[in-house]
């Protein structure tokens, strides 16, 4: 019986498991929103969660715990005076998953993970000064 093994193993070995959620999560600190599967939104999750209330308290041992799980100082730098300060005032639910569709390869659940305080502002598609036909 599987009792109380929970979690989400995303078919990969623990190293690769790992090394795709760290990824995942300093991708959406910089980027603040990301579409990924469902099962990887679901699974990074509490992470973020996590590394945000770490990012709130703001010390030295703080910084080093992110930035033994992030390894990279830009995003350690970003969480601690960018992200966390947003979420001061938030006892947790920092971020929010949204099914979107089905994946057009293999029909995977596709989904956006965002945080809570994200505004979508759409980027313009048409490029100024390009016609898009040559002339002989």
């Amino acid at each position: 019986m599987r009792h109380l093994n929970g979690g989400f193993k995303l078919g990969r070995n623990p190293a690769h498991r790992r090394a795709l959620l760290r990824n995942l999560v300093g991708s959406l600190i910089e980027k603040n929103r990301i579409e990924t599967t469902l099962a990887k939104a679901k699974a990074m999750q509490p992470i973020v969660e996590k590394m945000i209330t770490i990012g709130k308290g703001g010390g030295l041992a703080e910084k080093r715990r992110a930035f033994a799980y992030l390894y990279q100082r830009k995003m350690v730098h970003k969480l601690f005076n960018e992200v966390a300060p947003r979420f001061m005032d938030r006892q947790g639910g920092y971020t929010r998953v949204i099914k979107t569709s089905f994946r057009r390869g293999d029909g995977a659940e596709m989904a956006i993970i965002e945080f809570v305080d994200y505004q979508f502002s759409p980027k313009s598609s048409a490029k100024k000064g390009k016609t898009g036909t040559k002339s002989k």
